[in-house]
């Protein structure tokens, strides 16, 4: 088994930050700064070109800690934040840029790219899973939880289906070609979200991703409004999904 390392630690506003390497991977680990009792893990993945510590996740992070008592970890997915780009990377960068100038279908070289980076990625979360719950404020029996939108939805579906560990799960924002047999066996409660309006994934699109899901409970978020306006308090409901489901009752921030 990979040992999990801690390289840096800080505390502020009650949330203590430590990040971490396990294998080379680099992430961080958000938890309570007081005290060491163990408490559910929740896993966030974070959206294309963006990186562990980005705002959205500390943001989200900070909730789930302070309003839930929850452990959250993020680690940088393969070419991203402290991770080098390799030369395909550089490639598919460049080719998204193009069609993007150019006022072209960008959805197929994302479902590509992002594809190839959750064939990495996936056993670099399992491993790094393994590392998390030999901490003991943690452990090996406790609820898993896994939240990504966007990128972190191409990863985090074909991660949930293959790790029995993780009992819920919020996605959304994501085109479907290469997740819907990964989707059919995803049986644990879902919450779903989608922008109705979104001008890059067409909404019968990410309808369909959704009813591939073959949990007895998922939930469907639809709001007005384009890709870039997906509304923060999907972030507020995305932490009373998870408590709900991993045991635990939200609380006002401290």
């Amino acid at each position: 088994m990979q040992s999990l390392q801690f390289t840096a630690e800080s505390s502020s506003n009650g949330v203590r930050e430590r990040d971490f390497t396990v294998g080379g991977v680099p992430g961080v680990l958000w938890s309570p700064a007081s005290g060491a009792d163990r408490a559910p893990l929740v896993l966030m993945g974070h959206g294309g070109g963006r990186h562990k510590k980005h705002p959205a996740m500390a943001g989200r992070a900070q909730l789930l800690v302070t309003g839930c008592g929850f452990h959250v970890a993020v680690i940088d997915a393969p070419g991203h934040g402290d991770r080098p780009r390799t030369a395909q990377d550089e490639r598919d960068i460049d080719e998204l840029r193009r069609a993007q100038a150019a006022g072209e279908p960008e959805g197929p070289i994302v479902v590509r790219y992002n594809a190839r980076l959750a064939e990495l990625a996936v056993p670099e979360w399992q491993t790094t899973l393994d590392a998390l719950q030999e901490l003991p404020e943690i452990g090996a029996d406790g609820p898993v939880g896994y939240v990504g939108i966007a990128m972190g939805t191409a990863i985090g579906v074909p991660l949930v289906a293959a790790e029995p560990r993780i009992t819920a799960a919020v996605f959304g924002m994501m085109w479907p070609d290469a997740l819907l047999e990964k989707a059919k066996q995803i049986t644990v409660p879902v919450e779903f979200a989608l922008q109705w309006d979104d001008e890059r994934i067409p909404r019968a699109a990410g309808l369909a991703l959704f009813d591939a899901f073959a949990s007895k409970e998922k939930t469907l978020h639809a709001n007005a409004g384009t890709h870039v306006e997906f509304p923060m308090y999907e972030v507020d409901s995305s932490v009373r999904f998870l408590a709900r489901h991993l045991g635990r009752a939200v609380t006002s921030p401290a």
